[in-house]
C-alpha cells in the first residue's frame, strides 16, 4: 500500500501534539517556501560563469527592451530598460525568501512576494530587500544585447 500523508498527520504520528506540533509545523512550511521556488541566483540558467546571453532587440521576443521602463525575464534573469542608453539585469530570485518573483516596476526592482524593492544596481531599498540582489553585467552591441553571467 502506498498512501501519502501530509505534514501534519506525519508530524502527528512522531507523537507531536499543540505547540510543539504548530511550531515544528510552521518551521518546516517556512523551510518548503524558499525551497520549492527557489533557484541558485550566482548561476540562474546552470550555465558556466562568463558565459552571455544574447537578446536581439528586432525579435519579437525582446523587443519591449526598446522602450524604457519595460522589462524581460530570460533564463531566470529580469532584464529592464532603464534608459535610453542604460540596462539593468538581475537575478529574478529573491534574496528574501528565494522565490523567483522579482520584477521591474516604477524604475526599480521588485519582489511581489513579500514587498522586498531594490534599485537598478541590485542594492536593496527596504529592510525585506535589504541583502540585495545578484547583478549582471550589460553591453548594447547595435541592435544585440549582451548580459554576462
Amino acid at each position: 500500500m502506498n498512501e501519502k500523508m501530509n505534514r501534519v498527520e506525519f508530524l502527528k504520528n512522531l507523537g507531536l501534539k499543540g505547540a510543539a506540533l504548530f511550531a515544528v509545523y510552521c518551521a518546516s512550511s517556512g523551510l518548503s517556501s524558499c525551497v520549492n521556488e527557489s533557484m541558485d541566483p550566482t548561476n540562474p540558467t546552470g550555465g558556466t560563469a562568463g558565459n552571455q546571453l544574447s537578446l536581439d532587440l528586432t525579435s519579437a521576443a525582446y523587443t519591449k527592451l526598446n522602450t524604457v521602463g519595460n522589462y524581460v525575464v530570460v533564463s531566470g534573469i529580469v532584464i529592464a530598460r532603464v534608459s535610453a542608453t542604460a540596462f539593468a539585469a538581475v537575478t529574478q530570485v529573491c534574496s528574501h525568501e528565494g522565490r523567483r518573483q522579482v520584477v521591474f516596476n516604477a524604475g526599480e526592482f521588485y519582489c511581489a512576494a513579500h514587498g522586498a524593492r531594490f534599485d537598478t544596481s541590485g542594492k536593496g531599498l527596504n529592510a525585506t530587500g535589504s541583502r540585495g540582489l545578484k547583478t549582471y553585467a550589460t553591453l548594447l552591441d547595435g541592435t544585440t544585447l549582451k548580459v554576462t553571467l
